[in-house]
Parts: structure tokens; C-alpha cells; sequence
């Protein structure tokens, strides 16, 4: 599986929506793919997905095959000048 997806302790979160089998295969992948871009967006910047990483959401969403919503759900990381 790709280091660059996000990998819930399932003994915690035993229904987590990131949860993916032995093959890297997003197990939830129909609570995801029921959703409006709208709602994706609220999911992954204020609710489940809020917590991860940039590069783990936008792994996610182009699993997801939903690439156009990365710039609206990876805040950008404004670097202080040198």
C-alpha cells in the first residue's frame, strides 16, 4: 500500500471511512463516493479528514478520482521569506 495514504487505527475507529483491505482498496469507498463535492469538501477540512495530512487527502481524493477538489480541501503552507 502507498505510504501516502492516511491509515486509522481500525482499534479505535473500527468504521473509520479511510479503512482500505490488505490490497491498499478503500473499504468505505461508497461513503465517500455518495457524497457531493460540497459535502467531501466539509468532510475533509472540517469533519473526518480534518486531522491528515495534505499529501494523505490529496492521495485520497485522487483515489477517489475527485482531483479537482484538492485545491479547495489542501490549504496552502505559506513559507516566511528567507
Amino acid at each position: 500500500m502507498p505510504d501516502n495514504f492516511y491509515i486509522p487505527d481500525l482499534g479505535k475507529d473500527p468504521n473509520s471511512p479511510f479503512a482500505r483491505d490488505a490490497n491498499g482498496k478503500l473499504v468505505r469507498r461508497a461513503f465517500w463516493l455518495n457524497m457531493s463535492d460540497r459535502s467531501l469538501i466539509m468532510a475533509m477540512t472540517q469533519g473526518v479528514g480534518a486531522c491528515i495530512r495534505n499529501d494523505q487527502k490529496r492521495a485520497h481524493l485522487t483515489d477517489l478520482h475527485r482531483e479537482e477538489l484538492i485545491s479547495h480541501v489542501c490549504t496552502q503552507e505559506i513559507l516566511p521569506p528567507k
